[in-house]
């Protein structure tokens, strides 16, 4: 798996509150993929600092572990570096990585890591993971229509395709 980032850390400014757009994908499913995520933070006065963007790839991979991982190695890092003080608006095109943590995990804990249809939970490994990042954190899951205009969504769907170009 790569992984870039662009922007230096001090380019993100310390405040209370960050807004991270999150995209992932892959060229069939599965096949080569591509995740991104730009993490803004907003200034005393509410203006957006300039944005940091962080990109990685797998050869083989799914769209679904694409998305999870952008938001894994999103939330990552802001532990990372700002500690566990920030409220965090996490903005996805998935409604699988949405609804996965804010409705879908109590029940696949209760089943045992079953779905509702009795199966194994797909990427488990991930969604535990994230299970971690999400009890650490203040996280509102916000979902954003893919390739509707939203800029932000917009760029994260770049990256993606710049990294999932890597390995095509």
């Amino acid at each position: 798996m790569s992984f870039a980032q662009s922007n230096s850390e001090s380019e993100v400014l310390m405040t209370d509150a960050l807004t991270i757009y999150t995209d992932g994908g892959c060229t069939d499913n599965p096949g080569p993929g591509g995740w991104a995520a730009i993490i803004g933070k907003k200034d005393s006065k509410g203006s957006e600092n300039e944005p940091l963007e962080i990109s990685g790839g797998d050869s083989d991979t799914t769209n679904n572990r694409m998305e999870l991982t952008a938001v894994i190695r999103a939330l990552e890092l802001v532990m990372k570096r700002y500690g566990r003080e920030l409220r965090i608006e996490i903005h996805t095109d998935s409604k699988y990585v949405q609804y996965g943590i804010t409705q879908w995990m109590p029940s696949w804990i209760d089943k045992g890591w079953k779905t509702a249809a009795g199966k194994p939970v797909k990427n488990k490994d991930l969604w535990l993971q994230l299970r971690e990042l999400n009890e650490k954190l203040t996280i509102s899951w916000l979902w954003v229509k893919g390739h509707s205009g939203n800029p932000m969504n917009e760029r994260c769907n770049q990256l993606v395709t710049s990294q999932r170009e890597l390995f095509a």
